[in-house]
Protein backbone atom coordinates (compact mmCIF):
# COMPACT_ATOMS: atom_id res chain seq x y z
CA UNK A 1 0.00 0.00 0.00
CA UNK A 2 0.90 3.66 -0.24
CA UNK A 3 0.42 4.97 3.30
CA UNK A 4 0.29 8.60 4.45
CA UNK A 5 1.56 9.35 7.95
CA UNK A 6 0.92 12.84 9.30
CA UNK A 7 3.54 13.75 11.87
CA UNK A 8 5.68 11.02 10.38
CA UNK A 9 8.93 12.79 11.25
CA UNK A 10 8.05 12.57 14.93
CA UNK A 11 8.31 9.96 17.62
CA UNK A 12 5.51 7.47 16.94
CA UNK A 13 5.27 8.42 13.28
CA UNK A 14 8.90 7.65 12.41
CA UNK A 15 8.78 4.26 14.12
CA UNK A 16 5.53 3.45 12.30
CA UNK A 17 7.13 4.48 9.02
CA UNK A 18 10.06 2.13 9.66
CA UNK A 19 7.72 -0.80 10.25
CA UNK A 20 5.74 -0.13 7.08
CA UNK A 21 8.91 0.23 5.02
CA UNK A 22 10.23 -3.04 6.43
CA UNK A 23 7.08 -4.70 5.09
CA UNK A 24 7.49 -3.22 1.63
CA UNK A 25 4.86 -0.46 1.76
CA UNK A 26 5.38 2.98 0.28
CA UNK A 27 5.35 5.77 2.86
CA UNK A 28 4.51 9.42 2.41
CA UNK A 29 4.88 11.84 5.33
CA UNK A 30 3.07 15.12 5.86
CA UNK A 31 4.95 17.08 8.52
CA UNK A 32 5.57 20.80 9.06
CA UNK A 33 8.51 20.13 11.42
CA UNK A 34 7.29 22.73 13.90
CA UNK A 35 9.22 23.70 17.03
CA UNK A 36 9.85 22.97 19.82
CA UNK A 37 9.85 19.26 18.89
CA UNK A 38 11.59 19.94 15.56
CA UNK A 39 13.75 22.88 16.58
CA UNK A 40 16.19 22.41 13.69
CA UNK A 41 13.50 21.60 11.07
CA UNK A 42 15.43 18.59 9.84
CA UNK A 43 13.52 15.65 8.41
CA UNK A 44 14.94 12.30 9.64
CA UNK A 45 17.70 11.43 7.20
CA UNK A 46 17.27 7.69 7.64
CA UNK A 47 13.68 7.94 6.39
CA UNK A 48 14.70 9.94 3.32
CA UNK A 49 17.42 7.36 2.65
CA UNK A 50 14.78 4.63 2.75
CA UNK A 51 12.68 6.36 0.10
CA UNK A 52 10.07 8.13 2.23
CA UNK A 53 8.34 10.96 0.39
CA UNK A 54 8.17 14.07 2.58
CA UNK A 55 5.62 16.81 2.06
CA UNK A 56 6.47 19.92 4.04
CA UNK A 57 3.02 21.06 5.09
CA UNK A 58 0.69 21.74 7.99
CA UNK A 59 -2.35 19.56 8.76
CA UNK A 60 -4.33 22.77 9.32
CA UNK A 61 -3.85 23.66 5.65
CA UNK A 62 -6.34 22.27 3.12
CA UNK A 63 -3.88 22.43 0.24
CA UNK A 64 -1.40 20.31 2.22
CA UNK A 65 -4.04 17.60 2.66
CA UNK A 66 -5.00 17.74 -1.02
CA UNK A 67 -1.41 17.11 -2.04
CA UNK A 68 -0.67 14.51 0.61
CA UNK A 69 -3.79 12.41 -0.02
CA UNK A 70 -3.19 11.87 -3.73
CA UNK A 71 -3.13 8.15 -4.46
CA UNK A 72 -2.87 6.92 -0.88
CA UNK A 73 -4.48 3.68 0.30
CA UNK A 74 -4.40 4.38 4.04
CA UNK A 75 -3.82 7.25 6.46
CA UNK A 76 -2.29 7.43 9.93
CA UNK A 77 -3.21 10.83 11.33
CA UNK A 78 -0.60 11.12 14.09
CA UNK A 79 0.27 14.82 13.90
CA UNK A 80 -0.79 16.50 17.13
CA UNK A 81 -0.21 19.37 19.51
CA UNK A 82 0.39 18.31 23.11
CA UNK A 83 1.39 20.67 25.86
CA UNK A 84 0.32 22.18 29.18
CA UNK A 85 0.41 25.79 28.01
CA UNK A 86 -2.72 27.98 27.84
CA UNK A 87 -2.73 28.50 24.05
CA UNK A 88 -6.09 26.73 23.95
CA UNK A 89 -7.01 27.32 20.32
CA UNK A 90 -3.85 25.60 19.09
CA UNK A 91 -5.04 22.29 20.53
CA UNK A 92 -8.33 22.46 18.65
CA UNK A 93 -7.01 23.71 15.32
CA UNK A 94 -4.17 21.18 15.26
CA UNK A 95 -5.94 18.15 16.70
CA UNK A 96 -9.68 18.53 16.02
CA UNK A 97 -10.05 20.85 13.04
CA UNK A 98 -7.29 19.09 11.10
CA UNK A 99 -9.19 15.82 11.43
CA UNK A 100 -12.40 17.38 10.16
CA UNK A 101 -10.38 18.81 7.27
CA UNK A 102 -8.98 15.37 6.44
CA UNK A 103 -12.49 13.96 6.00
CA UNK A 104 -13.69 17.11 4.25
CA UNK A 105 -11.05 16.66 1.57
CA UNK A 106 -11.65 12.91 1.26
CA UNK A 107 -15.40 13.35 0.86
CA UNK A 108 -15.06 16.27 -1.59
CA UNK A 109 -12.82 14.13 -3.79
CA UNK A 110 -14.83 10.95 -3.46
CA UNK A 111 -11.72 9.23 -2.09
CA UNK A 112 -12.18 6.17 0.13
CA UNK A 113 -8.95 4.91 1.72
CA UNK A 114 -8.87 1.34 2.96
CA UNK A 115 -8.25 2.67 6.48
CA UNK A 116 -7.85 5.87 8.47
CA UNK A 117 -6.22 5.50 11.90
CA UNK A 118 -6.32 8.54 14.18
CA UNK A 119 -4.19 8.97 17.28
CA UNK A 120 -6.36 9.70 20.28
CA UNK A 121 -5.20 9.65 23.89
CA UNK A 122 -5.72 8.18 27.33
CA UNK A 123 -6.20 11.81 28.37
CA UNK A 124 -9.83 11.67 27.17
CA UNK A 125 -10.73 9.81 30.38
CA UNK A 126 -9.73 12.62 32.70
CA UNK A 127 -9.73 10.84 36.00
CA UNK A 128 -9.62 7.09 35.54
CA UNK A 129 -11.92 4.50 37.06
CA UNK A 130 -11.98 3.91 40.81
CA UNK A 131 -13.59 1.60 43.35
CA UNK A 132 -14.37 2.47 46.95
CA UNK A 133 -13.46 -0.47 49.15
CA UNK A 134 -15.20 1.12 52.14
CA UNK A 135 -18.45 0.94 50.16
CA UNK A 136 -17.85 -2.68 49.12
CA UNK A 137 -15.88 -2.06 45.93
CA UNK A 138 -18.63 -3.35 43.63
CA UNK A 139 -19.37 -0.11 41.80
CA UNK A 140 -17.01 1.54 39.34
CA UNK A 141 -16.66 5.23 40.16
CA UNK A 142 -15.93 7.89 37.55
CA UNK A 143 -15.06 11.00 39.53
CA UNK A 144 -14.82 14.65 38.59
CA UNK A 145 -11.54 16.50 38.27
CA UNK A 146 -10.06 17.98 41.41
CA UNK A 147 -10.65 21.68 42.01
CA UNK A 148 -7.81 24.19 41.99
CA UNK A 149 -8.75 25.11 45.56
CA UNK A 150 -8.11 21.55 46.72
CA UNK A 151 -4.87 21.29 44.81
CA UNK A 152 -3.69 24.61 46.23
CA UNK A 153 -4.10 23.04 49.68
CA UNK A 154 -2.14 19.96 48.63
CA UNK A 155 -5.27 17.79 48.92
CA UNK A 156 -4.24 15.43 46.15
CA UNK A 157 -6.53 12.41 46.50
CA UNK A 158 -10.06 12.05 45.20
CA UNK A 159 -12.84 11.07 47.59
CA UNK A 160 -15.79 8.71 47.38
CA UNK A 161 -18.90 10.87 46.95
CA UNK A 162 -20.84 8.65 49.36
CA UNK A 163 -18.55 7.98 52.29
CA UNK A 164 -15.61 10.35 51.78
CA UNK A 165 -12.98 7.59 51.78
CA UNK A 166 -10.07 7.57 49.33
CA UNK A 167 -11.01 5.13 46.52
CA UNK A 168 -8.50 2.83 44.82
CA UNK A 169 -7.61 3.26 41.14
CA UNK A 170 -9.02 0.62 38.77
CA UNK A 171 -8.34 -0.18 35.13
CA UNK A 172 -10.27 2.20 32.87
CA UNK A 173 -12.06 0.74 29.85
CA UNK A 174 -13.29 2.59 26.77
CA UNK A 175 -16.92 2.96 27.89
CA UNK A 176 -16.89 6.45 29.41
CA UNK A 177 -14.82 9.60 28.96
CA UNK A 178 -14.50 12.87 30.89
CA UNK A 179 -11.78 15.06 29.35
CA UNK A 180 -10.89 18.06 31.49
CA UNK A 181 -8.03 19.92 29.82
CA UNK A 182 -7.58 21.45 26.38
CA UNK A 183 -5.50 18.62 24.98
CA UNK A 184 -7.90 15.95 26.18
CA UNK A 185 -11.00 17.75 24.91
CA UNK A 186 -9.39 18.33 21.51
CA UNK A 187 -8.40 14.66 21.20
CA UNK A 188 -11.88 13.48 22.10
CA UNK A 189 -13.31 15.88 19.55
CA UNK A 190 -10.87 14.42 17.03
CA UNK A 191 -11.95 10.84 17.56
CA UNK A 192 -15.67 11.76 17.62
CA UNK A 193 -15.30 13.52 14.27
CA UNK A 194 -13.24 10.72 12.74
CA UNK A 195 -15.49 7.86 13.82
CA UNK A 196 -18.74 9.64 12.99
CA UNK A 197 -17.62 10.95 9.59
CA UNK A 198 -15.92 7.67 8.78
CA UNK A 199 -19.14 5.76 9.40
CA UNK A 200 -21.33 8.23 7.54
CA UNK A 201 -19.17 8.36 4.41
CA UNK A 202 -17.97 4.78 4.27
CA UNK A 203 -14.35 5.45 5.27
CA UNK A 204 -13.15 2.63 7.59
CA UNK A 205 -11.78 4.43 10.64
CA UNK A 206 -10.12 3.44 13.92
CA UNK A 207 -9.18 5.64 16.89
CA UNK A 208 -6.36 4.48 19.15
CA UNK A 209 -6.23 5.91 22.67
CA UNK A 210 -2.54 5.74 23.48
CA UNK A 211 -1.37 5.65 27.07
CA UNK A 212 1.99 7.29 27.87
CA UNK A 213 4.15 6.18 24.93
CA UNK A 214 7.91 6.01 25.43
CA UNK A 215 11.10 5.03 23.65
CA UNK A 216 13.89 6.28 21.43
CA UNK A 217 13.40 9.38 19.24
CA UNK A 218 11.09 10.98 21.80
CA UNK A 219 12.01 14.63 21.57
CA UNK A 220 13.80 16.14 24.52
CA UNK A 221 13.42 19.66 23.14
CA UNK A 222 9.85 19.85 24.38
CA UNK A 223 10.27 19.56 28.14
CA UNK A 224 6.70 20.44 28.99
CA UNK A 225 5.37 16.91 28.88
CA UNK A 226 6.68 13.35 28.83
CA UNK A 227 7.91 11.89 32.09
CA UNK A 228 10.77 9.87 30.59
CA UNK A 229 12.40 12.74 28.74
CA UNK A 230 11.97 15.07 31.74
CA UNK A 231 13.45 12.62 34.24
CA UNK A 232 16.20 11.56 31.82
CA UNK A 233 17.24 15.17 31.29
CA UNK A 234 17.53 15.66 35.03
CA UNK A 235 19.25 12.38 35.92
CA UNK A 236 21.74 12.38 33.05
CA UNK A 237 22.75 15.93 33.91
CA UNK A 238 23.35 15.19 37.59
CA UNK A 239 20.07 16.57 38.90
CA UNK A 240 17.32 14.79 40.88
CA UNK A 241 13.97 14.17 39.17
CA UNK A 242 11.20 16.54 40.31
CA UNK A 243 7.82 14.91 40.99
CA UNK A 244 4.60 16.90 40.99
CA UNK A 245 2.00 16.55 43.77
CA UNK A 246 3.27 13.86 46.16
CA UNK A 247 4.64 11.53 43.49
CA UNK A 248 2.07 8.82 44.23
CA UNK A 249 0.12 9.31 41.00
CA UNK A 250 -0.35 6.04 39.12
CA UNK A 251 0.10 5.75 35.36
CA UNK A 252 0.67 3.01 32.79
CA UNK A 253 3.43 3.29 30.21
CA UNK A 254 3.73 1.59 26.85
CA UNK A 255 6.68 1.12 24.51
CA UNK A 256 6.60 2.82 21.12
CA UNK A 257 7.36 -0.59 19.60
CA UNK A 258 4.19 -2.03 21.13
CA UNK A 259 2.27 1.00 19.85
CA UNK A 260 3.61 0.41 16.34
CA UNK A 261 2.40 -3.19 16.53
CA UNK A 262 -1.06 -1.89 17.48
CA UNK A 263 -0.96 0.63 14.64
CA UNK A 264 -0.07 -2.12 12.23
CA UNK A 265 -2.77 -4.50 13.51
CA UNK A 266 -5.68 -2.11 13.05
CA UNK A 267 -4.54 -1.18 9.56
CA UNK A 268 -5.95 -4.46 8.27
CA UNK A 269 -8.09 -6.03 11.01
CA UNK A 270 -11.72 -5.28 10.11
CA UNK A 271 -12.84 -5.94 13.69
CA UNK A 272 -11.20 -2.68 14.76
CA UNK A 273 -13.18 -0.47 12.38
CA UNK A 274 -15.49 2.02 14.07
CA UNK A 275 -13.90 1.57 17.47
CA UNK A 276 -11.87 3.64 19.91
CA UNK A 277 -9.35 1.26 21.48
CA UNK A 278 -6.97 1.65 24.40
CA UNK A 279 -3.28 1.00 23.74
CA UNK A 280 -1.66 0.69 27.17
CA UNK A 281 1.23 -0.94 28.94
CA UNK A 282 -0.76 -3.16 31.30
CA UNK A 283 1.23 -2.05 34.36
CA UNK A 284 0.64 0.46 37.15
CA UNK A 285 3.64 2.53 38.24
CA UNK A 286 3.83 5.52 40.57
CA UNK A 287 5.70 8.64 39.56
CA UNK A 288 8.16 8.18 42.42
CA UNK A 289 8.87 4.57 41.46
CA UNK A 290 9.34 5.64 37.88
CA UNK A 291 11.87 8.29 38.91
CA UNK A 292 13.85 5.73 40.88
CA UNK A 293 13.78 3.29 37.96
CA UNK A 294 15.18 5.93 35.61
CA UNK A 295 18.01 6.43 38.09
CA UNK A 296 18.68 2.69 38.29
CA UNK A 297 18.81 2.36 34.52
CA UNK A 298 21.20 5.32 34.34
CA UNK A 299 23.38 3.84 37.06
CA UNK A 300 22.75 6.82 39.32
CA UNK A 301 21.41 6.82 42.87
CA UNK A 302 18.66 9.42 42.94
CA UNK A 303 16.41 10.90 45.59
CA UNK A 304 13.46 12.49 43.79
CA UNK A 305 12.41 15.98 44.84
CA UNK A 306 8.78 16.48 45.86
CA UNK A 307 8.32 20.24 46.28
CA UNK A 308 4.52 20.20 46.44
CA UNK A 309 3.98 21.74 43.02
CA UNK A 310 1.25 20.61 40.63
CA UNK A 311 0.21 21.06 37.02
CA UNK A 312 -3.23 22.51 36.49
CA UNK A 313 -5.40 20.01 34.62
CA UNK A 314 -3.42 16.91 35.59
CA UNK A 315 -5.14 13.65 36.41
CA UNK A 316 -4.54 11.97 39.77
CA UNK A 317 -4.59 8.35 38.59
CA UNK A 318 -5.39 6.74 35.23
CA UNK A 319 -4.69 3.21 34.02
CA UNK A 320 -5.94 1.97 30.64
CA UNK A 321 -7.64 -1.40 30.35
CA UNK A 322 -6.48 -3.14 27.18
CA UNK A 323 -8.93 -6.03 26.96
CA UNK A 324 -10.55 -4.95 23.68
CA UNK A 325 -7.25 -4.77 21.84
CA UNK A 326 -6.11 -8.02 23.43
CA UNK A 327 -9.17 -9.68 21.90
CA UNK A 328 -7.73 -8.73 18.50
CA UNK A 329 -4.48 -10.54 19.33
CA UNK A 330 -2.36 -7.67 20.63
CA UNK A 331 -0.72 -7.24 23.99
CA UNK A 332 2.27 -5.21 25.27
CA UNK A 333 5.56 -7.09 25.13
CA UNK A 334 8.41 -4.67 25.97
CA UNK A 335 9.33 -4.48 29.70
CA UNK A 336 9.36 -0.99 31.22
CA UNK A 337 13.04 -1.24 32.19
CA UNK A 338 13.89 -1.97 28.54
CA UNK A 339 11.83 1.01 27.42
CA UNK A 340 13.72 3.34 29.73
CA UNK A 341 17.12 1.89 28.87
CA UNK A 342 16.48 2.30 25.14
CA UNK A 343 15.62 5.95 25.60
CA UNK A 344 18.63 6.67 27.82
CA UNK A 345 21.01 4.99 25.37
CA UNK A 346 19.54 7.03 22.53
CA UNK A 347 19.50 10.31 24.45
CA UNK A 348 23.15 10.28 25.52
CA UNK A 349 24.17 9.67 21.89
CA UNK A 350 22.49 12.89 20.72
CA UNK A 351 24.95 15.79 20.31
CA UNK A 352 22.45 18.42 21.49
CA UNK A 353 21.13 16.61 24.56
CA UNK A 354 20.68 19.21 27.32
CA UNK A 355 18.64 19.71 30.47
CA UNK A 356 15.89 22.18 29.61
CA UNK A 357 13.60 21.32 32.51
CA UNK A 358 14.42 24.35 34.69
CA UNK A 359 13.62 26.77 31.87
CA UNK A 360 10.40 24.91 31.08
CA UNK A 361 9.36 24.92 34.74
CA UNK A 362 9.92 28.66 35.03
CA UNK A 363 7.85 29.32 31.93
CA UNK A 364 4.98 27.11 33.07
CA UNK A 365 4.98 28.76 36.49
CA UNK A 366 4.89 32.22 34.90
CA UNK A 367 1.84 31.15 32.89
CA UNK A 368 0.09 29.55 35.88
CA UNK A 369 0.32 26.06 34.40
CA UNK A 370 2.53 24.86 37.24
CA UNK A 371 1.49 26.09 40.68
CA UNK A 372 2.69 25.68 44.22
CA UNK A 373 0.48 24.22 46.95
CA UNK A 374 0.39 25.87 50.35
CA UNK A 375 1.29 22.59 52.04
CA UNK A 376 4.53 22.15 50.08
CA UNK A 377 6.90 19.49 51.29
CA UNK A 378 10.26 18.29 50.07
CA UNK A 379 11.47 14.70 50.33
Amino acid sequence: MRVLITGGAGFIGSHTADRLLDEGHQVRVLDALLPPVHADRRFPEHLLARGVEWIDGDVRDRSAWETALDGVDAVYHLAAYQDYLPDFSTFFTTNTASTALLYEVLVARGQRPQRVVVASSQAVYGEGAYRCLDCGGDEVLRLRARSVERLDRGDWELRCPRCGAVPVPDWTDESEVSPHNSYAISKYGQELAALALGERYGIPTVALRYSIVQGSRQSFRNAYSGILRIFAQRVLNGQPPVCYEDGSQLRDYVSVHDVVRANRLVLEDERAVGQALNVGGGRRVSILDYARLVGECAGVEVTPEVPGAYRAGDTRHVLSAIGRLEQLGWRPEVPLRDVIQEYLDWAVAQPDFIDGTAEADLRMRSLGTVRQSTSARTS
